[in-house]
């Protein structure tokens, strides 16, 4: 069965998460207290390392402060002391410092490799220490994922026998060059020198490959990278005129608000991409970021994709 991601609810998703975390406020003395983020996204290792939930106050105290921390139930679909438990029931900035943390346990035996598992949390505290400008600040989406060992060869076959994934591109979506649909069925290779990189076969448009990188240093944060002014496409195919030297360049997109990573478990990746034109070695113009999901499909899956003219 052919996998389709609802890409613009994602994206409106993501971007509606990013504008409210774009927001700077210079402080003075009032003090508000605040989790960092109102959506908190963690992957649960095997080695039962606790992730942590960052908590922000505004101000420097010389004493310490300690506030209670409660489970919200409603809308949560993970289980207090099955699929997690908190390290505490409160936090405490210390004295001299702005921050804190939450700390979580996650349960990996009884998460499931597929499993989307989410709760919030909420701060106890006096009402003046709420931001009006951000009322709920004080509750954060928790959402835990599985994190299961890399292996290349999930990821990588060889030209007589490739993996194959399924993009779906908003770059496509606005860029379609000579393609149909902003899908795309994708032959998967192994690099033949470099570790933990695929060759993407004809990622974006036909004629050009697209190197990924997995970055597998740190479990917990599953990178996923492109090199620099890697070519992705002609000018004249996808524009219909050239403006720079005639190639379409791409990278990952250095915004850390999009990060681009996998999932070894449910073997997807998230690939935010930078797209811009050069003119030789000069950068004259930016065609903007754009929002791309991969899925690893089995040969079967790829067999009936195919058979559906993608």
């Amino acid at each position: 069965m052919k996998k389709i991601f609802n890409i613009f609810w994602v994206v409106a998703a993501v971007v509606g998460f990013v504008a409210c975390n774009e927001q700077y406020t210079t402080y003075k003395d009032k003090e508000y207290l605040m989790f960092s983020d109102s959506i908190s996204t963690n992957m649960v290792l095997p080695d039962g390392t606790p992730f942590r939930v960052e908590v922000s106050s505004t101000v420097v105290r010389d004493f310490d402060r300690t506030y209670a921390v409660e489970i919200i139930d409603k809308g949560s679909n993970a289980i207090e002391g099955h699929h997690y438990r908190l390290g505490s029931n409160t936090i405490t900035i210390p004295a001299g410092k702005l921050s804190t943390a939450v700390e979580v346990y996650g349960n990996y035996e009884n998460i499931a490799p597929a499993d989307s598992l989410g709760f919030t949390l909420q701060l106890v505290m006096n009402e003046e220490l709420k931001w009006d400008m951000y009322p709920n600040s004080n509750r954060t989406k928790v959402v835990m994922y599985k994190s299961c060992p890399f292996d290349i060869n999930e990821w990588g076959g060889t030209e007589a026998e490739p993996k194959y994934c399924l993009l779906t591109s908003l770059l496509l979506y606005s860029y379609p060059g000579t393609n149909s649909s902003y899908q795309r069925l994708v032959k998967c290779y192994k690099h033949k020198s470099m570790e933990n990189t695929i060759v993407m076969d004809d990622l974006f448009y036909n004629g050009y490959d697209v190197l990924l990188t997995f970055d597998t240093t740190n479990p917990a944060t599953p990178l996923l990278k492109m090199q620099n002014d890697q070519v992705i496409g002609s000018e004249f195919t996808v524009f219909g005129t050239q403006y720079g030297d005639g190639k379409i360049l791409g990278t990952h997109s250095p915004r850390a608000e999009q990060a681009s990573f996998y999932n070894s478990c449910q073997k997807f990746a998230q690939l935010w991409v930078l797209m811009y034109v050069k003119d030789f070695s000069t950068t004259i113009g930016y065609m903007g970021y754009f929002y791309n999901i991969l899925e690893w499909v089995s040969q079967e899956e790829a067999e009936e994709i195919m058979r559906e003219g993608i």
